[in-house]
């Protein structure tokens, strides 16, 4: 009896590695025909973009652009400078609709270095650095309302400069 059950258990094991063997092979078969997929738009029309980009995120120089024709993205993105922290596999490109109001460009008081700061209503060099001043003295400002404790600021000044303001994500 047990030399029936040994053979029986025997064939078993070598049906199941014989499966095993013969569908590893199948799927290595079926996996190497795969071809990658490209996909290519038939109308799709070439765009010469002349006009402004604005290049944010993880660049040294963040900012607004002017293109000409024969700019591409990549030529762009290079003249912004890519910060060694970029994922330039999840780059956003945004295009809009003719006619759409676009929202103005906010200034990170946490992050603008005092050129950029100088683009806000009524912030000159002087402000901007006090502002730069601040945030190196106190850190990261908690909210745009935070500029009231910079000596100078008012109430009228922060309400001109709140839109086009932010303090980061």
């Amino acid at each position: 009896m047990t030399g029936i059950r040994n053979k029986m258990w025997l064939i078993i094991a070598v049906f199941l590695a014989v499966s095993l063997i013969t569908g590893g092979i199948l799927l290595s078969i079926r996996l190497a025909q795969l071809q990658p997929v490209e996909i290519t738009l038939q109308n799709a029309r070439k765009a010469d973009i002349q006009g402004n980009v604005y290049i944010g995120g993880a660049v040294a120089r963040p900012g607004i652009y002017d293109t000409k024709a024969g700019d591409s993205l990549t030529s762009l993105i290079s003249a912004a400078g890519l910060s060694d922290n970029a994922d330039t596999n999840h780059v956003k490109l945004y295009v809009p609709a003719k006619g759409e109001a676009l929202q103005p460009q906010k200034v990170d008081l946490n992050r603008a270095e005092v050129w950029l700061l100088q683009a806000l209503p009524n912030i000159g060099e002087g402000r901007a650095k006090m502002i730069v001043a601040f945030r190196e003295k106190n850190g990261p400002l908690r909210s745009v309302d935070d500029l009231l404790k910079i000596e100078g600021f008012g109430q009228s000044l922060l309400d001109k400069i709140k839109g086009l303001a932010t303090v980061g994500d």
